[in-house]
């Protein structure tokens, strides 16, 4: 299937979304640009409480569903690599309740490509099992979890 030009303004809105600001559009590892787009805004929005912070990372988990699906047909292929809101969301849930100093930062963004790339049991499964947005969403967000409890084990144990 073709790729076609977006046409409305939603479908411009939904690949503006998907694609994490247009970070996905990276001609070499977009899911890693798609990431350095979620730790910059999970930067400033880990200074809010648990619970907002919760609810947007739930925000995005939902909006990325939605609009990756949509993309999934803008590109005519199931998880194109430009399509990096999971990427997004699964770095918002790296970061649920920890300190945002640049260390934390840099560790968990390591942690999260880790998980992201070598995708352990069962990333891969819901990756294959899932389909449309959902599909697209599950993996990363389960490697986002993953990368959430190896941090905080690391800051704990080191006291960092």
């Amino acid at each position: 299937m073709q790729q076609h030009p977006p046409v409305t303004l939603s479908e411009r809105l939904i690949l503006l979304v998907a694609t994490g600001l247009g970070s996905g559009y990276a001609p070499v590892a977009p899911g890693t640009f798609g990431s350095v787009v979620g730790v910059l805004l999970a930067w400033p929005l880990l200074a809010l409480p648990l619970l907002p912070y919760l609810l947007l990372t739930a925000l995005v988990f939902w909006l990325g569903t939605f609009t990756a699906g949509r993309a999934e047909g803008h590109f005519g292929k199931k998880d194109a690599g430009a399509i990096v809101i999971d990427e997004i969301a699964g770095i918002l849930v790296t970061f649920i309740a920890i300190t945002p100093t640049p260390l934390h930062l840099a560790l968990g963004f390591a942690l999260f490509r880790l998980f992201d790339i070598t995708k352990p049991p069962p990333c891969r499964w819901a990756e294959r099992n899932f389909s449309g947005g959902l599909g697209v969403m599950a993996d990363d967000v389960m490697a986002g979890v993953y990368a959430c409890l190896v941090l905080h084990g690391v800051v704990r144990v080191f006291g960092i």
